[in-house]
């Protein structure tokens, strides 16, 4: 056989898992918020290096807000794979501004984190098909909007790629119809906070979300 028939047998085998596949583009909002979490700051020009325990503001309603996008190619009836994109923040509490020294610690154009997620689904299972229940997870990366400033200065105001990143997810979503459905979930995120400060200096921290996240769905 030769490679122009091989190429068009495997063709021929594989079009029908491609005209049977299943794709899903997800939205969603929600409420976000963020636990204390150690901080390791070697900051030339407030202190040196020295650690302390940062207490975390979400305020996901604040602009800009905390929203999310996920893509879900289903594989089979109950396996997905896709990319999933979250827009989370948090701002330092007033108390470890005061005690720090810091005017501004914050990652509030988002902590942004990218993942490649997994997705098991349920189907068939409750209200005669309409509710399908999943879990999934998924691992990545983290690219925040770093906004740091000591009293002493600089001003640390840019995007960096600052290290891994990992989620956890589980809810359900109810079927409007073939197309649209609405879905609820909870969602876990950690994220290792590497970041390069413009003195030359480094922080280093890692974060972990909470969200409730209510969101609409789209399937073609």
């Amino acid at each position: 056989m030769t490679k122009a028939k091989l190429l068009a047998t495997l063709a021929f085998v594989a079009l029908p898992t491609f005209a049977a596949a299943e794709f899903e583009i997800s939205g969603y909002t929600g409420t976000q918020g963020a636990p204390h979490s150690p901080v390791t700051m070697d900051d030339p020009n407030n202190g040196g290096l020295t650690s302390y325990t940062f207490g975390w503001e979400g305020k996901p309603f604040a602009m800009p807000p905390y929203y999310g996008f996920r893509g879900t190619w289903w594989r089979t009836d109950n396996l997905g794979f896709g990319i999933e994109y979250t827009h989370a923040k948090v701002y330092a509490d007033e108390q470890s501004l005061n005690d720090t020294g810091y005017k501004r610690f914050e990652l509030t154009d988002g902590i942004n984190v990218l993942t490649a997620n997994a997705t098991y689904r349920w189907n068939d299972k409750f209200a005669n098909g309409s509710v399908t229940p999943y879990v999934g997870g998924g691992l990545g990366f983290t690219f925040p909007h770093v906004d740091i400033e000591a009293a002493a200065g600089p001003h640390t105001w840019e995007y960096q790629i600052t290290g891994a990143a990992a989620r956890l997810y589980a809810g359900a979503k109810y079927d409007i119809n073939d197309t649209w459905a609405v879905f609820g979930e909870y969602q876990f995120t950690y994220s290792h906070q590497d970041i390069d400060l413009d003195n030359g200096g480094n922080i280093k921290f890692d974060l972990i979300t909470n969200a409730l996240n209510v969101g609409l769905s789209y399937t073609f």
